[in-house]
């Protein structure tokens, strides 16, 4: 069927209702970025991780290796507070893509390391990165995770 079988008032309507989801799309879109980033500033606070991943987390790292939301928290509780951590690389997301399907998203970037000051060469990997969102009560969480080491040129 083509527009002129339509009619006006369906023509109408069709282009009113994509002009509405547009901004949500967009706004959807923006606060998943704001995640990805604020997940990676705060990568060391275990409340980061828990306001990202959701209760039923499947994470697959780049080793293959398995696990859950369950067991990403319990490392923050073994962690001995009493010994300082040893700074870290800064990471960053790059070639950002947001892909939201109504209360779905899928969010794939390219994970980059930045080591810090005065540190000797940590070796950093590359890594691309998919993270399947969901939205549940009007906020959005991680429910799959995927790591994939990006092979070394040559």
């Amino acid at each position: 069927m083509n527009i002129k079988g339509l009619g006006t008032a369906t023509v109408v309507l069709l282009f009113a209702s994509l002009s509405f989801a547009s901004p949500a799309l967009a706004d959807d879109t923006e606060d998943l970025t704001r995640m990805l980033h604020d997940f990676l500033a705060g990568v060391t606070e275990a409340e980061t991780h828990d306001r990202f991943w959701a209760d039923d987390l499947i994470y697959t790292s780049s080793s293959g290796s398995r696990t859950t939301k369950a067991n990403i928290m319990q490392g923050f509780e073994e962690r001995d507070e009493t010994v300082p951590d040893a700074p870290g690389p800064a990471f960053s997301a790059e070639d950002i893509q947001v892909k939201v399907y109504d209360d779905m998203a899928i969010v794939a970037f390219r994970l980059v390391g930045t080591p810090p000051e005065n540190a000797e060469e940590l070796g950093l990997q590359n890594y691309f990165n998919t993270g399947t969102f969901l939205k549940r009560d009007g906020k959005w969480q991680v429910v799959a995770w995927q790591a994939t080491i990006i092979p070394a040129p040559g």
